[in-house]
């Protein structure tokens, strides 16, 4: 067999920048001079012999075996390599509302370059920078993605920011990883959702809960609209979550632009549905970020014992609720959380006894292998993080659309938006574990 030659240009390297470099990166291209056809044998057998470049002058499509395929998609992103026959170049735009998004400019930027990384073809990634979300800066900002010929946008800006845009109704393809549609008014067929429903994670978790639900919220916009939704939902049941959404307007997005600025009494609810009904209690709890004691409200308090408590709080507030849970012996008989406190900090954070009772919602459930390493080369985390994870969504999605090529997530969109399945874990010793719900028990 005669030995293939390759020609490869200078391989990139991986650096974290807050801006995207205007110079083309550049492609390593491996020619076949193979005469003969090699079958997954022969390739793995390049594999175990280190000839790796052998590997890739025959793995230049899509490979059927998955292992086989995954190691080629992992190198065409390390060695960043060219295609010959390359098709239509791809040119995606992202909108960063740096002051309202923090940390999430540069990770959402990351996100999209790890997984374009992965393939093939030519592509053009450029981010705006926008000051504010008001209609003029973000008017100006859309003017210029025009311009520059983009015609597909991935924004991860707050509600408000949806609401203007949608306002301002630009003819543009525009994925928002921040929202669910549930949050806005839009029957645009341009802009498709990709935020998780956290109404939905609540329904399911709700199954789980006794009387009396204690709900612990922050006094922010999406605390006490979460808390309202959970009440309403677990002194009525039957009503799904579209029915409870037209009538209170009550949604689950996680970038809530405005923070609540009337302090919220902490509130008590009791209900009896029918006659026959046991009867049932809702107690709402709104803290502010500068609470650390929760003696007030949990010491010798007997209307919150042997109840459930569900956690609309970030994960270091959870934690601080969770040990005093404990402290105070509340005999939680569950903790109840949404995607807000999947994180790993939580297994660091508290102890096994504070945690031990608590069950957690998670949408992230389709796993890429490939795009997580790469991902953690760029110091990115698509595990965890679910505005990354929705925005890695949210570019395979218009990948398949530009292209034409296979989903790498099989993730349905329903009237526009991203429909995730959900899981219920709990927190174990060293990590998340499959929750077995007690009615099937």
């Amino acid at each position: 067999m005669k030995k293939l030659l390759f020609l490869t240009l200078p391989v990139i390297i991986f650096a974290q920048s807050f801006m995207i470099s205007n110079i083309t990166l550049p492609k390593t291209y491996v020619q076949n001079l193979d005469p003969y056809k090699c079958d997954d044998a022969c390739m793995r057998d390049y594999l175990d012999k280190d000839m790796i470049f052998s590997f890739l002058a025959h793995a230049n499509t899509k490979l059927a075996d998955k292992e086989l395929d995954d190691i080629r998609t992992m190198n065409i992103a390390i060695f960043n390599l060219g295609a010959y026959n390359a098709g239509g170049k791809l040119k995606i735009a992202l909108l960063l509302p740096y002051k309202k998004i923090g940390k999430y400019a540069s990770s959402t930027i990351n996100a999209t370059f790890a997984y374009l990384m992965t393939k093939s073809n030519p592509f053009t990634l450029k981010s705006y920078r926008v000051e504010s979300e008001s209609m003029e800066d973000l008017s100006s900002s859309i003017e210029k993605i025009k311009d520059d010929g983009f015609d597909y946008v991935i924004a991860p800006v707050t509600k408000e920011g949806v609401d203007n845009i949608i306002a301002l109704d630009p003819n543009l393809n525009i994925y928002f990883p921040t929202i669910n549609k549930n949050d806005v008014k839009s029957s645009s067929p341009y802009y498709v959702f990709g935020g998780i429903d956290y109404n939905a994670q609540s329904k399911l978790l709700l199954k789980e809960a006794v009387s009396p639900l204690i709900i612990f919220s922050d006094k922010s916009q999406t605390g006490k609209k979460l808390a309202t939704y959970q009440e309403q939902e677990f002194l009525h049941p039957t009503q799904s979550v579209e029915e409870q959404v037209q009538e209170e307007g009550i949604f689950g997005s996680f970038f809530n632009s405005s923070s609540a600025n009337d302090e919220t009494e902490n509130q008590k609810t009791t209900e009896n549905e029918d006659a026959n009904a046991t009867e049932k209690k809702v107690i709402k709890y709104f803290i502010s970020r500068r609470t650390t004691n929760l003696e007030h409200y949990l010491k010798e308090n007997e209307d919150i014992i042997n109840g459930s408590f569900f956690l609309n709080t970030p994960i270091i507030k959870s934690g601080m609720v969770m040990s005093q849970l404990t402290l105070y012996d509340t005999n939680a008989t569950n903790i109840l959380s949404t995607q807000i406190n999947y994180d790993p900090l939580l297994l660091s954070m508290t102890q096994y006894i504070d945690r031990e009772k608590m069950v957690v919602a998670n949408s992230i459930i389709k796993n890429n292998t490939v795009l997580i390493e790469i991902n953690s080369l760029l110091g990115n985390d698509i595990v965890y993080d679910w505005i990354n994870y929705t925005t890695t969504i949210g570019i395979d999605y218009f990948y398949n659309q530009i292209t034409g090529d296979d989903k790498d997530y099989d993730i349905n969109v329903t009237d526009n938006q991203m429909v995730y399945g959900i899981e219920l874990l709990r927190p174990g010793r060293s990590r998340f574990l499959p929750y077995v719900a007690s009615h099937e028990e």
